[in-house]
């Protein structure tokens, strides 16, 4: 387990909480596999899967009936992120209010963590 011992590496609004929920059911899944990959313009991208299982060092969140799994690798980029759904007008989506991310593209699908070497850059 990463982070704070009896901490939850991620919290859930009830919007988001319900929508999981939701689509848990509607696709009999075990729950929500979170995970970080490179990509996108500002250097890493979020991803989300449904899952039947969890592995043995995903980090899995419940919280009032959503199972949420946290991949190894994606575990410190998201220890203290509280995600929410919004729904509005144009669109609706999982909203991730992570304290790790020091920039964010426009359209909000790509993001940078503090700490993170410049895309492209060589070390």
């Amino acid at each position: 387990m990463f982070g704070i011992p009896g901490k939850s590496p991620v919290t859930l609004t009830p919007r988001a909480v319900k929508q999981i929920t939701r689509l848990m059911a509607r696709d009999q899944a075990y729950g929500l596999k979170l995970g970080v990959k490179k990509g996108g313009c500002a250097g890493m991208e979020y991803t989300m899967e449904f899952t039947d299982k969890a592995e043995p060092m995903d980090e899995v969140v419940e919280q009032d009936g959503a199972r949420v799994m946290i991949a190894p690798m994606a575990q410190m980029f998201l220890f203290g992120t509280e995600i929410d759904y919004e729904t509005s007008l144009l669109e609706s989506g999982f909203r991730f209010n992570n304290p790790n991310v020091s920039e964010a593209c426009g359209c909000g699908e790509s993001i940078k963590f503090k700490d993170m070497p410049e895309a492209g850059a060589r070390g």
